[in-house]
């Protein structure tokens, strides 16, 4: 049998060596096509269920991967690893509650028990229960890095922005650099105020994202040139590009460099409008309200539909609406979002749209 596929041509003998040369060159989408051909002819192929998810997950499609180890659970109950790989895709997709019902289906085993506890706590951090998630972080090994990274990341949910950034430092210090540890350093000078400390830390991740991966068409979109979207890759996640640009723009629209904030927004790896993350959207149409407001709301109403959605969503598109003389629509979103008023709204912000709305 010969498999043809667009810019694909396997033959017979030549499967698996084809197979891993493409997942190996990181052309996941071209090897998600081949084996779910393979799949067709072979439903139960462990190998091939188990690629399968891999590149899933290395695509950042996390619902698909968890499907495909959910499979591989069924095909193998006692594999633990295969129900730690399933959980690990289900948290991703911010599905908390499925993912932490799988971890507590995972037999204790010595070699994957602090692995579970770790998945555990992102999972309750993620469930923004900080209580449990520090709980489940205090029972991890005090000399893991991880658990000297967790323990800030609870730190800076707590808004203990200091006491965060001792964390993340001494982290950096031991594994040296780190792209999304840089970031949460970055993050923390950021709340801190300390503005040029922050954007360092952000040129560090961007000059590396840069030299080592040309392909990913950093400032591209900004130089003009037509160039095509670099896709939501698991290589574009490692490289924190994305949070380092949106937290760039973040400190120039606080300083009032609007023109070098919209620069930043476009400077990031290109991807089409619908494979923007969340904070992208938000960012994006926060930017730009002063020249595309009817684009800007879109984007802000589409976000507060989605789960979860940044925090600051809900009191910007408010307070928004309240600038453009929307009033009926904030008192709209109000009525139906009674339940985020006061998670996501500060006691000022409350009480000037509530004057706004009756002037």
């Amino acid at each position: 049998m010969t498999t043809f596929i667009p810019n694909v041509h396997i033959k017979d003998g030549e499967y698996t060596k084809t197979i891993y040369s493409m997942i190996k060159e990181q052309r996941y989408s071209e090897t998600i096509k081949v084996l779910i051909i393979l799949l067709d002819f072979y439903p139960t192929s462990r190998p091939c269920l188990s690629l399968l998810a891999h590149c899933y997950f290395y695509t950042q499609d996390f619902i698909a991967s968890a499907q495909c180890y959910e499979k591989l659970v069924q095909l193998c109950p006692n594999e633990n690893i295969y129900k730690l790989y399933h959980a690990q895709s289900l948290h991703q997709a911010c599905m908390y509650q499925e993912a932490w019902t799988i971890c507590s289906n995972i037999i204790n085993q010595s070699n994957l028990e602090f692995k579970v506890k770790k998945l555990q706590a992102a999972i309750k951090y993620g469930q923004e229960d900080v209580v449990a998630a520090k709980n489940l972080v205090d029972q991890c090994p005090a000399d893991d890095v991880d658990t000297e990274i967790n323990l800030g990341c609870l730190l800076y949910k707590e808004e203990q922005y200091e006491q965060a950034l001792k964390k993340f430092a001494n982290a950096l210090q031991i594994v040296g650099f780190k792209p999304h540890l840089s970031y949460n350093v970055a993050l923390c000078y950021f709340k801190l105020k300390e503005y040029a400390a922050s954007l360092k830390h952000i040129a560090d991740i961007i000059e590396q994202g840069i030299r080592e991966h040309p392909e990913l068409g950093v400032g591209m979109t900004t130089e003009g040139i037509e160039v095509r979207s670099v896709g939501n890759t698991l290589t574009l996640h490692e490289t924190a590009l994305t949070e380092a640009f949106n937290l760039k723009a973040a400190i120039e629209y606080q300083l009032q460099n609007y023109e070098s904030a919209k620069e930043a927004l476009t400077d990031m790896p290109p991807r089409s409008e619908e494979e923007l993350d969340a904070v992208t959207l938000h960012n994006q149409a926060l930017i730009n309200m002063d020249t595309k407001p009817s684009e800007g709301f879109e984007k802000l109403q589409f976000l507060l539909q989605q789960n979860p959605f940044p925090p600051e969503t809900f009191a910007n598109l408010l307070l928004l609406y309240c600038k453009y003389q929307y009033y009926d629509l904030a008192a709209d979103v109000l009525a139906e979002n009674v339940h985020l008023t006061y998670k996501y709204l500060t006691p000022v912000s409350i009480i000037f749209i509530a004057i706004h709305r009756y002037l």
